[in-house]
């Protein structure tokens, strides 16, 4: 391991000072080689301080263009930056952030025929994507190269962040299964998002990333962190493996990288099925008679824990199907499904419908709705 130069020995002064950093330490970021994917609201904050903190090599993947838009949240971009390819901006962005850190980077999209390459290039890789088919592949493909993938996500006012690595914990996958087909999962262009939130989810992601580098601290390894940017609150939940997953699991069905964007658009090419939607009065109505319907819900256990409506039974999307036989009495009575805003539970009603469920009704909103409309004291997700 060589020794830091005089202008290294002034540039990370402060990190020589912490006893679990020091020279050491700092060698050990100056030779660590990450992945980012995604250069956009997560990855502009955690790049940046990934630069500055020197990380040595910094790999960018990113087929996007800067656009106006972006710059209420990505601050590796300026005004005169709109129109370019976002990997270029960003990669002179941090070269004059510090010259210590090599750029390299890729103006295309990562899929199938590249991501294994890419991903067996580095140590570390970190999410910064906003769509389900690149963050599936990412995992499955972080999964078989053995490299850690530090996992954060956003939406509206709140965000996640966790750290995923298949040789001594759970992958993406054990959380959720399978990804929504694309109509049922709205990105950030479409649901909106705080501009501050990228900024402390990127960060944390940033944290965890040189967690992982230095051997230091405890990574979110097995735990899901959950962050409400308006109440300001944090929640961690412990995740297990799941000895089924079709990834890491002990009988892996998916051994080799998927095409996901056409395999969504597959699933999803006939259109949103019809389906019967409720809105929260009326299940409110009907939960509340002689004989209330059965209520599902498909979230995961963590966002049961954090809200949820009194007498639902919870089954998780993923395990859906493995509980149909349970279900069976319910085939010709009534079955309401609900998530958190209507999209797991429509794909939940389709597949319940295509096993013989004959009265099947979608909540319109899921528990946002409820929360909004009909009982203000269930806690925010």
């Amino acid at each position: 391991m060589s020794k830091l130069t005089p202008e290294q020995l002034e540039r990370y002064k402060r990190h020589l000072f912490l006893e679990e950093i020091g020279p050491i330490g700092q060698r050990k970021l100056l030779d660590a080689r990450v992945l980012l994917i995604g250069v956009g609201g997560l990855g502009s904050p955690a790049s940046l301080y990934l630069a500055a903190t020197g990380v040595g090599t910094l790999g960018l993947v990113d087929f996007d263009a800067v656009d106006a838009s972006n710059l209420q949240r990505q601050i590796l971009y300026t005004t005169a930056d709109v129109g370019r390819p976002k990997v270029e901006a960003a990669a002179e962005r941090l070269r004059a952030l510090n010259p210590d850190v090599t750029v390299e980077f890729h103006s295309t999209k990562l899929d199938a025929s590249n991501a294994m390459e890419w991903v067996g290039g580095y140590d570390i890789v970190l999410d910064g994507t906003d769509t389900f088919p690149s963050r599936y592949l990412t995992n499955d493909v972080c999964v078989w190269q053995k490299v850690p993938l530090v996992y954060g996500s956003v939406m509206r006012f709140e965000g996640q962040v966790s750290v995923f690595d298949a040789r001594i914990g759970p992958c993406y996958r054990c959380l959720f299964p399978e990804p929504p087909p694309p109509e049922l999962a709205p990105n950030c262009a479409e649901a909106g998002v705080l501009g501050v939130l990228p900024g402390v989810i990127g960060l944390m992601q940033a944290t965890e990333v040189i967690k992982l580098i230095v051997g230091q601290g405890e990574p979110l390894v097995g735990r899901l962190l959950t962050y409400d940017a308006l109440s300001m609150e944090t929640r961690t939940f412990k995740l297990g493996r799941d000895p089924d997953c079709a990834v890491c699991g002990d009988g892996p069905s998916i051994t080799e990288p998927i095409d996901y964007e056409a395999f969504c658009s597959a699933s999803g090419a006939s259109g949103p099925s019809e389906i019967s939607e409720i809105d929260p009065h009326n299940l409110q109505q009907r939960l509340a008679a002689d004989e209330p319907p059965l209520l599902i819900d498909v979230r995961e256990p963590f966002e049961a824990e954090l809200a949820k409506i009194a007498g639902a039974r919870l089954i998780p999307l993923g395990t859906l199907e493995s509980a149909l036989a349970d279900l069976a009495a319910w085939k010709n009575r009534p079955v309401i499904v609900h998530c958190q805003t209507g999209g797991r539970s429509r794909k939940a009603c389709e597949i319940l419908v295509a096993h013989g469920f004959n009265a099947v009704v979608n909540l319109r909103g899921g528990i946002e709705a409820w929360q909004a409309e009909v009982d203000s004291g269930i806690p925010k997700k």
